[in-house]
């Protein structure tokens, strides 16, 4: 293993989060992450938040169906994607991607909770005073894990196959 596969291995959702701040500079280099993040023809097409407030956390929370716990997040990132371009899903997905394993390797949990095709995604957009040119692809909240809990995951053998899946 090396350091990038064992960030990989030890990142986990967590929903439940210490009230600490997190740094302005580990913001920073997560949001520098999110930019690098592969995208079709280099069109980049993503536009990222970043919310802290309290009052904000808590009416994205009450308007998100599976984020309430974005209520007690000391932040959350907003990832956004511009609807005309056709692979938007899928880069601002590797986006989402890039700023969960790099708050992972920061020590910063986090938690992905969808916005692409949610009901709320137009809300939380003209919430955050976004643009009608972008749709919500993805939340993460993020922060000093209060409580981990880990679920297994299945057995290599179950989900891989070589050269062409074949049934026993």
């Amino acid at each position: 293993m090396n350091v990038v596969t064992t960030v990989i291995k030890s990142r986990h959702s967590v929903r439940k989060f210490k009230p600490e701040t997190i740094s302005d500079i580990v913001i920073k280099d997560v949001l520098e992450c999110a930019a690098q993040a592969p995208t079709a023809m280099n069109i980049q097409p993503w536009l990222f938040g970043v919310i802290k407030n309290k009052e904000v956390l808590a009416k994205i929370a009450a308007t998100a169906d599976h984020g309430k716990f974005i209520a007690e997040c000391p932040l959350c990132f907003a990832v956004f994607g511009e609807k005309k371009e056709t692979y938007y899903l899928e880069d601002c997905c590797a986006a989402t991607e890039n700023i969960i394993l790099a708050l992972q390797a920061h020590g910063v949990t986090s938690c992905w909770v969808a916005g692409d095709k949610k009901a709320y995604a137009e809300h939380i957009r003209t919430m955050l005073d976004v643009p009608g040119t972008y749709t919500l692809v993805s939340l993460i909240a993020a922060g000093i894990p209060a409580e981990i809990s880990i679920t297994k995951k299945k057995e290599m053998k179950t989900i891989v196959f070589y050269e062409g899946f074949k049934t026993d």
